[in-house]
């Protein structure tokens, strides 16, 4: 009997165009640019052993903020549809203006996210998760088990069932992860650290979501790279427009 083909997984992100100083940070405070699939200078000012330890886990989804969490394709589905979709998608969909970002904790992680709440990018983030869900396959035993382990509400494990992922719809909030679990001290040294250069560097522009993409994970020892865009608000039926 031969090892079944590894299956890639996808997921529908919103990454900041490859040109902007917001994307420049956090390519660098991840140490890997998602569009090249390739290692880019890291964050100076930190020893660069313990900052790699501490970005390991992001690091292998690249600087994003989910939209539709990673999923297999479901049987019915192929790669080059789910392209399409995703383009045809976005160009029915309005730009959001979303404004100025912080660097924030986010439980045990550090993390990019809006200054105020925004219903919507929540918008926005649940007519992903509705409009891509068919090209999902169904979670398997150990997926679902690893997501209870966290310790999810009761609206959380139903979010689980239906969408194969327990942070959607009001359970959703936009954010650009910068590190993995950190202890509370190392929190402390790594916010600080990150205030300071994402003020600096990247932390005077107003942040538009402008376009989503689909990225995909060819196996599990692989890390997910961009492979198409959609920008947001190109249809000929519906002129470009933000959303403020």
């Amino acid at each position: 009997m031969t090892a079944a083909t590894p299956s890639p997984r996808y997921a529908i992100y919103f990454i900041p165009r490859p040109d902007t100083a917001l994307y420049r940070f956090g390519a660098s405070v991840l140490g890997r640019d998602c569009y090249t699939n390739r290692d880019v200078d890291p964050i100076g000012g930190v020893d660069a052993l313990t900052w790699t330890e501490w970005v390991r886990e992001p690091r292998v989804y690249g600087f994003h903020a989910t939209l539709k969490a990673p999923f297999h394709l479901s049987s019915a589905a192929d790669e080059a549809v789910l392209v399409r979709a995703v383009r045809d998608f976005a160009a029915d969909m309005p730009a959001v203006l979303v404004g100025a970002l912080a660097v924030r904790e986010l439980g045990s992680f550090i993390a990019l996210v809006p200054e105020t709440r925004h219903a919507l990018l929540s918008r926005l983030a649940q007519a992903c998760v509705r409009e891509f869900d068919r090209f999902r396959a169904p979670l398997i035993a150990h997926d679902r088990d690893r997501r209870r382990a966290a310790g999810l509400s009761a609206r959380q494990e139903q979010n689980l069932v239906r969408w194969g992922y327990p942070y959607v719809n009001e359970d959703f909030r936009f954010h650009m992860t910068l590190t993995g679990p950190l202890a509370t001290a190392d929190r402390a040294r790594a916010l600080q650290f990150l205030c300071e250069k994402f003020e600096r560097l990247a932390g005077h522009n107003s942040l538009i979501v402008d376009q989503i993409v689909l990225a995909r994970q060819k196996d599990k020892a692989t890390p997910f790279e961009v492979i198409c865009n959609g920008v947001l608000g190109h249809s000929i039926y519906r002129p470009q427009a933000y959303f403020c």
